[in-house]
């Protein structure tokens, strides 16, 4: 660790806490910016999204998830798939969601492509384990976040973390953003350097802003892509997550960690056994 990245962290202190290479965050105070589906007043208790299986099975709402995603945050698009950075990506159902699939689940369902992200737990393991602080959850709406000064790149986080959630620049990624026909990147969103981690956060700096996630709104902007990705908050009973956790067959990935996910997935019919019985949610 250099002596300018070591002065930064014993001076930092917690007044850094939650700045994150300068991202918006969203307070109590500011609360009256969110977007439709989220309570306008009072703190959150968390935000949810919930994943329709069958909707995001066209490849066009997928792969218009992930560009959205990856153009707003700069996400670098690295040769070697070992050094991959992702914050949502692809899946077949087998692979994200195992409990919901048994020996004569039809390969058709099992292969499925599912999208899949950081899931914003109740109990994070990687709040637990990071020794700086870099990763912790806001008190407002329970977003999982990532201070990238603040992270050392110990990746305990990464171990911790069993959905695969996060990625580690092994290189210094500025050189593999995408950028328009004039060289320029997409986004104005703060570059990340070699050596530190990074992930989905619900896209803390867009809900500032009053504006839904940037996969939720392009998926919900693609034909037949309607409802494929729902946000809000599930805690509010008028907000359409809630109608739909109430109304629909929902499942979570991994429910045996006890982690809690806030990422719902509206399985298809006789996904499984589990959903066969009814199985946990």
């Amino acid at each position: 660790m250099g002596a300018t990245r070591r002065g930064f962290l014993k001076g930092a202190g917690l007044a850094t806490v939650g700045a994150g290479l300068g991202l918006p965050i969203l307070d109590p105070a500011r609360l009256a910016a969110l977007p439709d589906g989220v309570r306008e007043s009072g703190p959150l208790s968390r935000l949810a999204i919930v994943v329709d299986v069958d909707r995001c099975r066209l490849d066009g709402v997928r792969q218009a998830c992930i560009e959205a995603c990856e153009r707003a945050h700069n996400v670098p698009h690295l040769p070697d798939p070992a050094q991959e950075v992702r914050w949502i990506w692809s899946e077949t159902f087998g692979a994200a969601l195992p409990d919901q699939v048994h020996a004569h689940t039809p390969a058709e369902r099992r292969e499925a492509p599912v999208l899949v992200l950081c899931n914003h737990c109740e109990e994070p393991p990687c709040v637990q384990v990071c020794p700086t602080g870099a990763t912790w959850k806001r008190e407002a709406d329970g977003i999982v976040m990532m201070d990238m000064h603040r992270c050392v790149g110990c990746r305990y986080c990464m171990a911790a973390c069993p959905y695969g959630a996060r990625s580690f620049n092994w290189r210094d990624p500025q050189a593999f953003v995408p950028t328009r026909m004039d060289g320029s990147p997409y986004s104005d969103y703060p570059m990340r350097t070699r050596g530190v981690v990074e992930k989905c956060t619900f896209c803390a700096e867009r809900l500032r802003e009053g504006l839904q996630p940037a996969c939720v709104e392009a998926a919900n902007s693609v034909p037949g892509g309607q409802g494929a990705l729902i946000f809000g908050d599930p805690t509010d009973p008028s907000s359409e997550v809630s109608r739909v956790l109430r109304e629909r067959h929902t499942v979570t990935r991994r429910p045996g960690f006890g982690t809690g996910p806030n990422v719902y997935y509206v399985a298809p019919a006789g996904a499984g056994a589990a959903a066969d019985r009814g199985g946990p949610s």
